[in-house]
């Protein structure tokens, strides 16, 4: 986990840099806009054209161009452009370049705080926390099968909700053998992920076996929910197939398993299923002798 802190950490850099840039730019900004305020020329210039047009009317006056009238309008018209353009327009005070800097800190926190809420909520961390795990015990020689399995199922207290805890511990209780638990792990994985014809098989599959291979009313109800669904799922297939060899009908039991077949790309699965279609050929043949 350490990387991948390591890793938000230096993403979240740039964007810590972006919310402290105002604050490293704010006096120079500053004294920018007080210079440009106090340098300020524009009343002059309008000063200066009003002057130039004033002038240029008098010119006209005087050659007979316009009339006294004339004259007097237009002289009025300019006097109120000047006092438009030179009127004080209301200026706010800057403020200090230290103003809001208290409020970058509180944003800074409440951000890297929504990021990290955010992440808990709908990242990975738990997904990781069990990469690790398995990483863990990949790389060690001899691994020790109940620590590993204590580890999960501290994990599954931790984070209650991830479907991918409840499946690990669903294989490592199946293949112990201990079929209740397993059984647990598996509807409690059902009731996150929802009901699956997949997962659908593997609960009809397992109460199969916990039933002693009998095809009770609760197995059959699983059964039939998942043909509904999925009328070619493989392992549904399979466990009626193995029904039909353990009530002596090798026809049925070859029909359905090479239906199973159909939708497989488990090696050993496969095979299985061929040994089992081979081994009720056989009974067939034994029993047309």
């Amino acid at each position: 986990m350490t990387p991948l802190w390591i890793a938000i950490a230096l993403t979240a850099l740039p964007a810590l840099g972006f919310l402290l840039a105002p604050l490293w730019r704010a006096r120079p900004l500053f004294d920018t806009q007080r210079r440009f305020e106090q340098q300020d020329s524009s009343d002059a210039q309008n000063v200066a054209i009003f002057e130039r047009r004033l002038e240029s009317l008098e010119r006209a006056r005087a050659r007979g161009e316009i009339d006294a009238a004339r004259f007097a309008e237009d002289r009025l018209e300019l006097e109120r452009s000047l006092l438009e353009d030179t009127a004080a327009a209301p200026r706010r005070a800057l403020k200090a370049p230290s103003a809001g800097r208290l409020l970058v800190p509180v944003v800074m926190v409440l951000a890297l705080a929504a990021c990290l809420l955010g992440y808990q909520r709908n990242g990975a961390e738990g997904d990781l926390a069990l990469y690790a795990i398995n990483q863990d015990m990949l790389g060690t020689p001899a691994p020790d099968i109940e620590a590993y399995r204590a580890r999960i199922e501290q994990e599954a207290e931790r984070q209650p909700g991830n479907p991918n805890v409840w499946g690990a511990l669903f294989s490592l209780y199946r293949q112990a053998g201990e079929l209740d638990l397993a059984d647990a792990a598996l509807t409690r994985l059902i009731e996150i992920e929802g009901r699956s014809p997949a997962l659908l098989a593997e609960l009809a599959e397992l109460r199969f076996f916990q039933a002693g291979r009998r095809l009770t009313p609760a197995v059959q109800a699983l059964v039939d929910e998942a043909q509904a669904k999925d009328p070619r799922q493989p392992k549904v297939l399979s466990l009626l197939g193995i029904h039909a060899f353990d009530e002596g009908d090798f026809e049925l039991a070859i029909d359905r398993w090479r239906r199973a077949l159909a939708s497989l790309e488990d090696e050993a699965t496969i095979e299985a299923l061929r040994e089992g279609i081979r081994t009720a050929q056989a009974r067939l043949e034994g029993r047309d002798e």
